[in-house]
């Protein structure tokens, strides 16, 4: 708002018009009645924002009737899940979902909530795009014991809505993938203990591209057994392996970063995503740049200079300032035959093992023969370390620096960093109604049991309340709550694990 004061025009000495200065009295006028105008257009901003508030109240009451409605007549709105049991089914994807759905439903036993599908004549239209032979695989492994008594070994981390979407994070890896390919070449690796959880999740996913392994291998041999399979399925396919429990925020860069990686692997290069660092993180490990590479239409690929271990603060710190640095965070795309190429040369042990399981994948009473002779004596080891590490050393690994953000939500801190909250206070991840505070900051508080969990004067808390398990610790720790899954199984506390 701009406010001019004029007052009458009179002739200077040479004849031309001066303006005369307005009085005190004159000038408060003007400017009362510019306030005043500008009262009114505040006003009127203000009813307008109270329509689109009422508007918005209604759509959101129109959503939940829906999931209400569609609740009562399939599975209903809680779901449980009793130990030792499948995990709940989710809409096929992609699906609208509601933009306020439930985390945790109290009850006596261990559930959460994946809502049901909402028919509203409202699917999104997914874009694609053409990677030639592209394949997505999706890793679904390990327990999450840093996010227990939240993620149990029967339903791990990757089953649950941990960012209040309505999806779990498989199925939300699942929705921002699919725009790179078709369910058709979209791939899943997990144990046999999830399996039926995975099916259940992603109903979209068909039966062939469920590849399960009778026990924990690391990722060495989950992503080197879908190489081992693709191989022979589709000689020229090119693999992406991105996480079942990581989250991503910006997509559009997720998508372009993966479809230069794509465009470089194409190359016989092992590709991989550095993350951008936000901060001196100790909990990841580090790539170190290179010199570009001249690849058409990948413009940001580098040659890796090295692997970094996971660093202390200081050399962290280093790495952050230096600028030549990414987050290592397990994203690799390479030909299936170029990994298995390197798995001969680096990790022979394991290559062989794979081919053999792989040879006989199709036939399903062999498969079980063959892999109960053979698994068992495969080595655990993680990919980084059987090819990745070795291979930029020879110089055939490259990276895509990429822009979008990233986290593995791998312990409370790191999940409290992604829950919305008022400043100051405390996080909470489920219903808000059963968490009463009064000068808390900062923590995380997750009231799954349906008991009141209430807080005074205490900061930076991990409160985790479950019907069988509580747990009690501190921000600055929750790295190390896997030591206390650890000593519950030592005294016999299988059955809360």
């Amino acid at each position: 708002m701009s406010l001019q004061v004029t007052g009458a025009q009179l002739p200077s000495s040479n004849g031309a018009a001066e303006p005369q200065a307005l009085g005190i009295e004159s000038m408060f006028q003007q400017i009362m009645s510019a306030v005043q105008k500008s009262n009114l257009e505040i006003a009127e901003l203000r009813n307008e924002q109270a329509s689109l508030q009422e508007a918005n109240k209604d759509l959101q009451r129109q959503l939940r009737e829906a999931l209400v409605h569609n609740a009562n007549t399939s599975a209903g709105m809680a779901i449980q899940l009793p130990r030792g049991k499948a995990s709940p089914s989710g809409p096929p994807s992609p699906m609208l979902v509601s933009s306020k759905s439930p985390f945790l439903s109290p009850s006596v036993t261990h559930s959460f909530f994946v809502p049901p599908p909402v028919d509203l004549g409202l699917r999104r239209q997914v874009s694609r795009l053409d990677i030639p032979g592209f394949w997505a695989v999706v890793p679904a492994g390990g327990a999450g014991t840093r996010l227990w008594p939240l993620s149990r070994k029967s339903y791990p981390k990757f089953f649950l809505d941990l960012t209040l979407s309505g999806r779990s994070l498989i199925q939300g890896t699942w929705d921002r993938l699919l725009p790179l390919t078709t369910p058709s070449r979209l791939m899943v690796v997990t144990g046999n203990d999830h399996a039926t959880g995975v099916k259940d999740q992603l109903p979209d996913l068909l039966p062939a591209n469920l590849l399960s392994e009778p026990s924990p291998k690391e990722s060495a041999a989950a992503i080197g057994l879908a190489a081992a399979v693709l191989a022979r399925r589709d000689p020229n396919a090119i693999l992406g392996s991105f996480a079942a429990d990581h989250m991503i925020s910006g997509n559009d860069a997720f998508l372009g970063s993966v479809r230069e990686a794509a465009l470089t692997a194409g190359e016989d290069l092992l590709v991989t995503i550095g993350i951008a660092p936000s901060h001196p993180a100790t909990g990841f490990g580090y790539i170190r740049l290179g010199e570009k590479l001249d690849i058409k239409g990948a413009p940001n690929a580098c040659q890796v200079s090295q692997f970094k271990e996971k660093p202390d603060g200081r050399t962290a710190s280093a790495y952050l300032a230096s600028g030549n640095y990414r987050w290592n965070a397990g994203m690799f795309v390479v030909k299936a035959t170029v990994l298995m190429d390197l798995l001969k040369e680096y990790c022979p042990t394991l290559a062989e093992g794979l081919e053999k399981i792989a040879d006989v994948w199709e036939d399903e009473q062999e498969r079980i023969k063959v892999f109960a002779e053979v698994w068992p004596s495969l080595p655990k080891i993680a990919i980084d370390h059987a090819v990745a590490e070795p291979a930029a050393n020879a110089g055939r690994v490259a990276v895509v620096p990429a822009t979008f953000g990233w986290d593995d939500v791998g312990d409370f801190s790191s999940l409290a960093e992604i829950l919305p909250s008022e400043i100051g206070q405390a996080r909470v991840l489920g219903d808000q109604a059963l968490v009463v505070t009064d000068q808390v900051a900062g923590g995380i508080i997750v009231p799954a049991s349906g008991r009141l969990v209430a807080c005074l004067g205490v900061d930076d808390l991990v409160i985790v309340d479950t019907p069988d398990a509580l747990l009690v610790t501190t921000r600055a720790r929750a790295q190390e709550v896997k030591t206390i899954v650890a000593k519950c199984k030592d005294g016999g506390w299988k059955q809360v694990l």
